[in-house]
């Protein structure tokens, strides 16, 4: 069987040279409901790749790095999987002696796209999208001793009418590698027969509470009370009980708001039975309100707050989707703040649960796209409408790429659970359901089922193109030309939710030497933050002033053949001088008290 080594690849991150198959990924992945006992299966799998229509594989001749995708150079493999193949993984494990008698449950915190699993022979389930955690149960097939898990993974990219994001069989432009199979971290935990399944986390920061919903897994779900116990640094503050599923409300006393200035984090305790985790909060309120001027703003806290800072791809040159460590992801988040940034947009991607935490931790309110799917509208079509705008009603779901009814309920069902996922994070301030178009259908109805889920954040319906009138937004892309006069809206916030993408092209840190894309190109470091200062201070200001709320620079970093971030793929490089940039930056903010 082949050794596990990095494929040496054009561009490398520093951290790439620190991952081993002992140390990849060791974090806990679950800040937001924290159990004990649990066991990292993260490391090398055996793996082999077989036509699409194989039922099962006998031989695996070769190793792969989990969590770490079969495209990345991290993986060891680096090696496309066509639509017309599966990709199998095989891992074993013992189970520490003092898990007998519990439950035992497979987490994968991603693996795209369907993925099936398979225990000592017995079938355990199938699981389908790309971005979001699942679990199977193990207990009933467990056995003394060793134990043999299998995995298997079938992607069709972009043959499919699937969530996506920005991956293609063929990169080119905006469009990306591919990513297949498991990509975050796979792990084992061990729970009582009733278990808490999950935390539902609402603060209130009006009447100074903050609401708890427990979920219980087993056979006393109804009977088994739940106990709550908020702690502020250490200390506890206020507690309750209920019964599993109902809301408990607990009084938080002389209440400490999070913001980006002062991310302020609360604990929790959550006990039922035999089980215990920990979890935390932070008490903050998204909304809309009205500026001094009253016009309709993005308020934090119930004041206005101008929101400015990057698109983020969140793509890796060695690991594509997944960082090659959480201190190589920590690291882009403390540049963004670094920046004078208060806000981050995650692009058409969903992010290990720990990048949410750093969030929370660092103070960075994070807009939440879902990732694209179905059709996208194409190269030239894209181009017309950055430079002559576009107007089209969303119900014709053919010319979306949704015509199948499956296609409907895969995004429905996706959505609720992203949302589901990512509720308790203090930093989440918004939801993008669609971006520039790409499978767009039924947008207003979406912003409103948004509305009547999740009334604690404002919904960005259609980001960029095709605007609905619905959501919270008038959301603009802005590239190519200046940005034309504000006219702000009497009922939705104004916000450039994407601009700019300026570029520099340094020849030691390019994934691809002869492709370079960007939308307005600069020879020298100083030119660039010449012209983007300029940028800030001719257009954007006067835009503030008119009303804007909040604008999304493109991007945080190069992305394969794009070359317009504030730093270089490898993040080995500030493409501008920062120092200049962030106080350009903190005048943004100060122009936005006025």
């Amino acid at each position: 069987m082949t050794a596990w080594e990095p494929v040496p690849g054009q561009l490398m991150t520093r951290w790439a040279a620190e991952v081993t198959p002992e140390n990849a990924w060791r974090e806990y992945p679950r800040p937001q409901l924290v159990r004990r006992q649990w066991l990292n299966l993260n490391g090398l799998w055996d793996y082999a790749i077989a036509p699409v229509e194989m039922e099962m594989v006998l031989a695996y001749n070769n190793q792969i790095l989990v969590p770490f995708p079969i495209e990345s150079a991290l993986s060891g493999v680096k090696r496309a999987l066509l639509p017309e193949e599966r990709l199998w993984y095989r891992r074993r494990f013992t189970l520490p002696e003092e898990w007998h008698g519990q439950r035992v449950l497979l987490h994968i915190g991603a693996s795209d796209w369907q993925t099936s699993a398979w225990l000592n022979g017995h079938w355990l389930g199938m699981h389908q999208g790309g971005y979001l955690p699942f679990q199977f149960e193990l207990t009933p097939t467990l056995q003394a001793g060793e134990n043999e898990l299998v995995v298997a993974v079938w992607d069709p990219t972009d043959t499919h009418w699937q969530a996506r994001g920005k991956q293609v069989l063929q990169p080119h432009s905006i469009w990306y590698t591919a990513v297949s199979g498991i990509w975050q971290t796979a792990w084992l935990e061990a729970a009582p027969e009733t278990y808490l399944a999950g935390l539902k986390i609402t603060p209130e920061l009006d009447s100074g509470a903050v609401l708890v919903q427990a979920r219980l897994d087993g056979p006393q779900t109804e009977r088994l009370p739940v106990r709550v116990t908020a702690l502020a640094q250490g200390k506890p503050i206020a507690s309750g009980e209920a019964a599993g599923g109902e809301v408990l409300r607990l009084a938080i006393p002389n209440p400490h708001p999070w913001s980006p200035g002062d991310p302020y984090l609360y604990d929790l305790v959550v006990e039922a039975g035999d089980d215990q985790v920990e979890s935390y909060f932070g008490l903050r309120k998204f909304s809309l309100g009205k500026d001094t001027q009253g016009r309709t703003c993005l308020c934090l806290n119930n004041q206005p707050l101008f929101q400015y800072g990057p698109l983020d791809q969140g793509y890796w040159p060695d690991g594509l989707y997944t960082p090659p460590s959480e201190e190589a992801m920590r690291f882009d988040l403390e540049r963004i703040k670094a920046l004078g940034c208060n806000m981050l947009r995650k692009h058409v991607k969903v992010e290990p649960a720990r990048y949410y935490y750093d969030c929370d931790r660092l103070g960075l309110i994070v807009w939440q796209d879902m990732p694209s799917g179905a059709k996208e509208v194409g190269e030239l079509p894209s181009l017309l409408i950055n430079l002559f705008g576009a107007r089209r009603k969303d119900h014709n779901y053919r010319r979306a790429g949704r015509s199948d009814p499956e296609a409907h309920q895969d995004f429905q069902r996706e959505l609720q659970e992203l949302v589901d996922h990512l509720h308790n994070f203090a930093c989440i301030g918004m939801w993008v359901p669609f971006n520039e178009g790409w499978g767009q259908f039924d947008a207003k109805e979406a912003a409103e089922w948004l509305a009547d889920y999740d009334p604690t954040r404002p919904v960005d319906h259609a980001s960029g193109w095709y605007d609905q009138g619905g959501g919270d937004c008038k959301s603009l892309h802005v590239y190519f030309k200046a940005l034309p006069v504000l006219e702000p809206e009497k009922k939705r916030a104004m916000v450039l939710s994407e601009f700019g993408g300026y570029t520099l092209k340094l020849e030691d840190h390019l994934w691809n030497p002869q492709a370079e894309f960007g939308y307005r190109k600069y020879a020298a470091r100083e030119a660039l933050t010449q012209a983007y200062i300029e940028l800030l201070d001719k257009q954007l200001r006067p835009w503030i002033d008119a009303g804007l709320c909040a604008a999304i620079y493109t991007q945080t970093t190069d992305v394969e053949i794009e070359l317009n971030g504030y730093l270089t793929y490898d993040r080995a490089v500030e493409k501008m001088d920062f120092g200049r940039v962030r106080a350009a930056h903190e005048g943004l903010f100060m122009k936005g008290e006025d």
